[in-house]
């Protein structure tokens, strides 16, 4: 996929997060992988929902700006932590859903067995300890639980996900959103059902499976 294609993706993408209430505003930020030093963010001071292709800027793995017309995203340091410790990870997509991020606040994490979608979309979603936004401190509150896992909550701020593609980070991103939606159901109503030691392995085995196919 070319640079304006990644950054029409991108544009589209910022829309869908704030059409489902998933950011507000100049809210959350993506990052997608060009290349071996190459990295297009979303710009910063820039309403997501009125986003577009020609906003995103190019950066380096250190920071530096390549192209565009505008300063990259205040959280730069948190997507290139992700990117340059995690190879793995293609896209990078942080945005402050209403209900994960009030578990957050209420110090809740996801370690949570219930849900089938949110075991094989994300896993395990530890709570990150808080970092002040836009500050290299949030990226030292991430690195140690950075390997392993797919999604995290930000204490008091909201959540990230990752994927091999912008589109599998952007599904996490909804699923999270939506477990948490149901999770807090679940507990508002006074039983949490977990799901029994074998079910969770046989989840896991799947989600496995899923990922080393071509385009799982």
């Amino acid at each position: 996929m070319t640079a304006q294609a990644v950054a029409r993706r991108m544009a589209q993408c910022c829309r869908q997060l704030a059409e489902r209430g998933l950011i507000a505003g100049q809210d959350g930020n993506l990052a997608v992988r060009l290349g071996p030093d190459r990295v297009l963010v979303t710009p910063a001071g820039v309403i997501k929902a009125l986003v577009g292709p020609a906003d995103m800027v190019e950066v380096d793995l250190q920071g530096r700006k390549r192209r565009g017309r505008r300063n990259p995203t205040s959280e730069l340091d948190l997507h290139l932590r992700i990117l340059t410790r995690r190879p793995d990870v293609g896209a990078v997509v942080h945005a402050h859903p209403p209900v994960a991020t009030g578990l957050a606040v209420a110090g809740q994490d996801l370690h949570i067995l219930v849900l089938p979608e949110l075991i094989v979309q994300c896993g395990d979603v530890p709570l990150v300890p808080y970092g002040t936004p836009g500050t290299a401190e949030l990226g030292d509150r991430l690195e140690p639980y950075l390997a392993g896992h797919e999604a995290w909550l930000l204490a008091n701020h909201g959540a990230v996900t990752v994927g091999a593609t912008l589109d599998a980070a952007w599904i996490r991103m909804e699923s999270l959103e939506h477990a948490a939606r149901i999770i807090f159901v679940a507990r508002a109503l006074g039983r949490v059902n977990e799901l029994s030691p074998e079910a969770v392995a046989r989840l896991e085995a799947q989600r496995d499976r899923a990922r080393e196919e071509p385009n799982g």
